[in-house]
């Protein structure tokens, strides 16, 4: 398919309406020292081929905007997509190999690629290719679990993986992308919890999980973190903590206090304080009763003074009463 192949280092084939399989085309390609391979924009489906892993020279690997299906090769991690500084000879306005004829390098000034990373997409060229390492598997139709051993990819400074049908929890091994500038893994059906560990990442500039099921603490608001906002985790219902509104502790458990409890820690023990009232008046009256039943004296003078105070209260209402009649008829 592709003639001196072993001298092919960038294949972009990216908005051409191509479809079926990539699998012959990935074979075929298992011997060149690929260091770019952009597949973006196509009708390309069926399962993301093992030989992929074949391709150990790969720097970046953009096969977004495809109908791919099924897992992601565990194999992914295992591969280096290191930014090699001897591949800027290679971008340095020449490319690697001899021509066939004349033997000598070949000059190819205008190296260029397209290569979307922190949500914008960049025309890489020259040698800053060799600088650049990524991954972009957004806006297919993969599902399964998101690899493990896609955190062995240390060196990598973009993932993409928006967008998919994926499961599962995100790896707590991604917290070993060192050099990371952008991890996009939005738009898919994850689960659990935000490794806590992923503000470990100082080199992150874009971070995305909104639209999943993640449940649970946001990371600690400190690092790199500090600057995502609440559109980096949005769409996610049992999510909580900040840069979101919603609270982990909405409502602040106080301590249950026991009647004993409430009883002790009150300044007035009120049903004591009833008690108490009841049987000093209930004395009180029993000792005045007794008073004036013993002794007669007591008993006459405090008939006396009750029969003063009802007549002064009953002459005093009838002048009152009198005034009041005289001054309505005026």
């Amino acid at each position: 398919m592709f003639s001196n192949r072993s001298f092919l280092m960038i294949l972009d084939l990216s908005y051409n309406e191509i479809t079926g399989s990539i699998q012959d085309m990935i074979q075929d390609l298992a011997h060149a020292r690929l260091n770019i391979l952009l597949l973006k924009g196509n009708r390309f489906t069926g399962r993301l081929p093992e030989q992929l892993c074949q391709l150990v020279d790969l720097n970046i690997l953009d096969l977004s905007y495809n109908t791919f299906y099924g897992p992601i090769p565990n194999c992914l991690g295992k591969m280096p997509f290191e930014n090699d500084d001897s591949l800027g000879g290679a971008f340095n306005g020449f490319i690697r190999g001899k021509n066939a004829h004349s033997g000598i390098l070949v000059p190819n000034i205008n190296v260029k690629a397209n290569f979307t990373t922190k949500k914008r997409s960049y025309t890489y060229s020259a040698s800053i290719l060799a600088y650049m390492s990524g991954i972009d598997l957004s806006k297919n139709k993969l599902n399964g679990s998101i690899p493990y051993e896609l955190g062995n990819l240390t060196r990598l400074r973009a993932l993409n993986l928006s967008h998919n049908d994926l499961i599962g929890q995100i790896p707590t091994t991604f917290s070993n992308f060192e050099h990371v500038e952008s991890l996009d893994l939005s738009f898919n059906m994850l689960s659990g919890e935000i490794p806590p560990q992923l503000n470990q990442l100082s080199s992150l500039a874009v971070f995305s999980v909104a639209h999943n099921n993640l449940s649970g603490d946001t990371p600690e608001q400190k690092g790199q973190f500090i600057t995502f906002d609440e559109s980096s985790y949005e769409g996610n219902s049992l999510l909580c903590g900040p840069p979101l509104t919603r609270s982990c502790h909405p409502y602040a458990q106080s301590p249950t206090i026991s009647p004993n409890d409430e009883d002790d820690d009150s300044p007035i023990d009120m049903h004591a304080f009833v008690v108490s009232f009841g049987v000093a008046y209930t004395s009180i009256l029993l000792v005045i009763v007794a008073t004036l039943y013993i002794n007669p004296y007591w008993r006459r003078a405090w008939f006396s003074s009750m029969e003063l105070i009802i007549f002064s209260c009953y002459y005093f209402m009838q002048d009152n009463w009198r005034r009041f009649s005289t001054s309505r008829n005026l």
